[in-house]
């Protein structure tokens, strides 16, 4: 097996046609299906299948995948960490966000890459928790901002926010105003939360088993942060979720949030334990690590607060 057989194989994974791939790594058609060939023989299984939509992956194909953008990827870091210094890094670095914490970092975080690292191609990801771990573990992405629900094993990880979980509701919402909920309180309400396993639910769900108190009563799993907001707006339910990722709507009057004692989420700046960090990857995960607490100090995180303890912590 050879890189560059990985490299024409992702190719035509992406673009999901072998002409099209053939202009992207500068082959002729003839040649990218005999790579093809001897990469599938070589592996025992077919990695795509020909369609009316043109080529798409088997189900081998698919498992194989993030292998090979795994591997394309560690090469590449493997390459820049050579090259580049401690002064002046330079390598591409994949950075995946989740959908509720994307709206007060993902901005910032370029435009601090950009002007403090100029030589780093930084690629930003949104996406579920559940996916961003998933491809964190595979090397599919090099950093990651994770929930620390006390399933980090396997990361190198620097905690650094924490986030107070509020239950946010339409503003008309009946039902007496409170200053603070307790967690029994604000589980007698039926809630639209993320599917599991992702986003704050197995905290909420964690919470709840540790206080003797029966599971959240879920009316709807929305793992997206727009539709969950079209659904407050709609006056459609209640969630439990830190303020960040609603507040426009909430200083517009049109959401109301009360928090609730006890409950909360710690945000993480993660690793693979298991894969060498470039120079360009140490620098971006130092750079969001001090940017994630300053936008918390100067209030422009709302609702968190930092850490006191920011020790990088590895599993042994």
């Amino acid at each position: 097996m050879e890189l560059r057989q990985l490299r024409y194989f992702v190719a035509i994974a992406d673009h999901g046609s072998l002409s099209k791939a053939a202009e992207r790594v500068y082959v002729a058609q003839s040649a990218l299906s005999h790579q093809m060939a001897q990469l599938e023989s070589e592996l025992g299984a077919r990695l795509f299948e020909r369609s009316r939509r043109g080529v798409e992956l088997t189900e081998a194909g698919q498992r194989f995948f993030p292998h090979a953008v795994a591997i394309l990827r560690q090469t590449e870091e493997a390459v820049a960490s050579v090259r580049s210094t401690d002064q002046e890094p330079e390598g591409h670095v994949v950075f995946g966000i989740p959908h509720s914490a994307s709206h007060a970092l993902a901005l910032p975080l370029l435009r601090a890459v950009r002007q403090r690292h100029p030589k780093v191609t930084l690629e930003l990801t949104e996406e579920l928790t559940g996916n961003l771990t998933r491809q964190l573990r595979t090397g599919q992405i090099q950093l990651a901002v994770l929930f620390d629900d006390g399933q980090l094993s396997g990361f190198t990880s620097t905690r650094v926010l924490r986030e107070q979980l509020h239950l946010i509701e339409p503003a008309q919402a009946r039902g007496p105003g409170r200053r603070v909920l307790s967690l029994k309180q604000a589980l007698a309400h039926p809630l639209v939360l993320p599917a599991s396993p992702h986003g704050v639910r197995p905290i909420i769900e964690g919470a709840a088993a540790a206080a003797g108190l029966p599971p959240p009563r879920v009316e709807a799993d929305i793992s997206s942060i727009s539709i969950l907001r079209t659904t407050l707006l709609a006056g459609l339910g209640r969630t439990l979720l830190p303020v960040m990722p609603l507040q426009p709507e909430l200083q517009a009057g049109l959401l109301r949030a009360t928090p609730v004692q006890g409950l909360h989420r710690v945000l993480a700046v993660c690793s693979s334990a298991h894969i060498p960090r470039s120079s360009a990857c140490q620098a971006v995960a130092s750079l969001a690590v001090a940017l994630m607490a300053e936008l918390s100090n100067r209030g422009l995180w709302a609702g968190s607060a930092v850490m006191g303890d920011q020790e990088v912590h590895t599993p042994r």
